[in-house]
Order: structure tokens, then C-alpha cells, then sequence
């Protein structure tokens, strides 16, 4: 197995400039043999990015996609459109399209299911607020997460992608779980997964996302539970986000 996933979310920022600078950056950047790096642009900037990096290594993939393959959904952009623009890769269930557009855990499922039969490879989003850390229900609410995916796609399916634990309380906000703290939410998802496969629980790959930085990306890589990274604001910056590939190598 690859050992480690280090993704890059653009969110809603980019440019074609930017996208340009960005890929002859990474083409003449040496990247670990072992790592899956993967960069998520705007959807508007895809095609764009996966021509800039082709035979470099760096895959691609959208933020979001909707769970139909095709229909009236204004807006929409499908898992068979991605694929056909050069995405390998989704985010499903990422904290700001849960809170902003009220997407539930029935949604994600769906959306990785829907990404899943694209042929694309879903990363599960998962995280807790800092209330509900602070009142005890981090694991319970962070174990259901993952347990809806399993139950719409099996657990066979899930691991035909990734999760990235990303802490509510930690994204944009420069505050970063300790590695313990993200160490031991990976060992809880694991622990879910094994209720259905103990052997895929292993293998999955869980990643963290939560203000991870050049600075504090080789502490949090070190714990064995940490996959790899899914990297906000530090994403934007190539240097930045090359210095993280470097920390997981």
C-alpha cells in the first residue's frame, strides 16, 4: 500500500495564472515515490490542472460532485464529468459543504457512492465541533459519520477511497489537533471500520486535515495512525505545500 495521501484543497481560490505557476512548480519538484500527492482546484480549473501536471505523478480531483449521474440539477457537476476532465479523486462530505449547505450524512453517502460508480476515489471527510469535543460526543458523532458511508456502500467500498479526519474546531482557525488527539480519532475510525473488516481497517488510509502547516507537518505525520494530510490555506502557497509533501516522505 502507498503509504501516504498529501492533498491540497484549494477551496474557492485560483486563477488560470495561478494554476499555471502552481503546475511548472510541481514539475520541477521531486516528490516522493511512495505518496499519492493530489491537488483539489476549483472544478472551473480542473481540466486546466490535470493538463499543467500530466506524467508528473500529481493526480487531481474535485471538491464536491452531485450524487446523480445526470438530471435537471442546475449547478451540478457529476462524478462521470469529473472523470471525463481528468479528476481521479473527490472530496465528499468536506465540514464547510456540510455546514454551509446543510449536507447531511445520508448526502455523503450518497455523493461517495455516486463517486465510487464514476470510478473516481471518494476521500470521506469527517470531524467534530469544538462542542461537541468539549461535551464527549466527539467519538460517537465521528463514528457515525463513517458507519453511514459503510452501510450505503459497504465497507469494501470505503476502502476503495480514503477518510480524512478534519477537526471542525481546526480549519482556518491555525489551531491544530496535538498528534495524540489526531492519533487517537484515526485509531477510533480504524476501530469502526474493523467492526466490519478488520483486515481493511489496516489498510485504509486516514489522513488529517486541520490547519496542517510546514511547521507542524512532520510531528503529525510521525504518529504511526496518520496517513497523510488533506491541506487547506497551506495549499495555496507551492512552497508551502511542497515543504509538507517533504515532511511525509
Amino acid at each position: 500500500m502507498r503509504r501516504s495521501i498529501i492533498a491540497g484543497n484549494w477551496k474557492m481560490h485560483g486563477s488560470r495564472e495561478a494554476v499555471a505557476g502552481f503546475c511548472k512548480a510541481l514539475r520541477g519538484a521531486r516528490l516522493g515515490a511512495e505518496l499519492d500527492v493530489l491537488v483539489f482546484p476549483p472544478v472551473a480549473y480542473l481540466g486546466q490542472f490535470v493538463d499543467g501536471v500530466r506524467n508528473t505523478g500529481v493526480a487531481a480531483g474535485a471538491q464536491d460532485l452531485h450524487p446523480a449521474a445526470q438530471g435537471a440539477h442546475t449547478g451540478g457537476v457529476s462524478g462521470a464529468m469529473i472523470a471525463e476532465l481528468g479528476g481521479r479523486w473527490a472530496l465528499t462530505g468536506h465540514s464547510e459543504r456540510r455546514s454551509e449547505h446543510g449536507e447531511s450524512d445520508a448526502l455523503v453517502a450518497a455523493k461517495f457512492g455516486a463517486a465510487l460508480s464514476a470510478g473516481l476515489r471518494p476521500i470521506l471527510c469527517v470531524g467534530e465541533t469544538l462542542a461537541q469535543r468539549q461535551s464527549g460526543e466527539a467519538e460517537s458523532f465521528v463514528a457515525r459519520q463513517v458507519q453511514t458511508v459503510i452501510e450505503a456502500v459497504g465497507v469494501d467500498g470505503l476502502a476503495r477511497g480514503a477518510v480524512a479526519y478534519e477537526p471542525i474546531w481546526a480549519i482556518g482557525t491555525g489551531e491544530t489537533a496535538a498528534p495524540g488527539q489526531a492519533a487517537g480519532m484515526h485509531r477510533l475510525i480504524r476501530e469502526t471500520i474493523a467492526a466490519s473488516d478488520a483486515a481493511l481497517a489496516e489498510s485504509i488510509r486516514v489522513i488529517y486535515g486541520g490547519s496542517v502547516s510546514p511547521h507542524n507537518a512532520a510531528e503529525l505525520f510521525s504518529e504511526p495512525e496518520v496517513d497523510g494530510g488533506l491541506i487547506g490555506g497551506a495549499s495555496l502557497q507551492v512552497q508551502s505545500f511542497l515543504a509538507i509533501v517533504a515532511a511525509a516522505v
